[in-house]
């Protein structure tokens, strides 16, 4: 299991937090999530490829910066 940072624009409330998570958690292979509203990052914990986590992120409302 690894983990991936991705860099997030557009979340500013727990809304988009709680979005982010659900969309995210989605994925096959997630196992964890952690979002960082201040930094504007989330880390994913699991097997799923970084590809698939940015389109759940970006099929949510929200851009993948980094």
């Amino acid at each position: 299991m690894s983990e991936i940072l991705l860099k997030v624009e557009g979340m500013s409330c727990g809304h988009c937090q709680a979005a982010v998570e659900k969309a995210l958690k989605a994925v096959a292979g997630v196992a964890d999530v952690k979002v960082d509203l201040g930094q504007k990052e989330v880390v994913v914990a699991g097997t799923a490829p970084r590809e698939e986590l940015a389109k759940a992120i970006e099929e949510a409302g929200y851009e993948v910066v980094g």
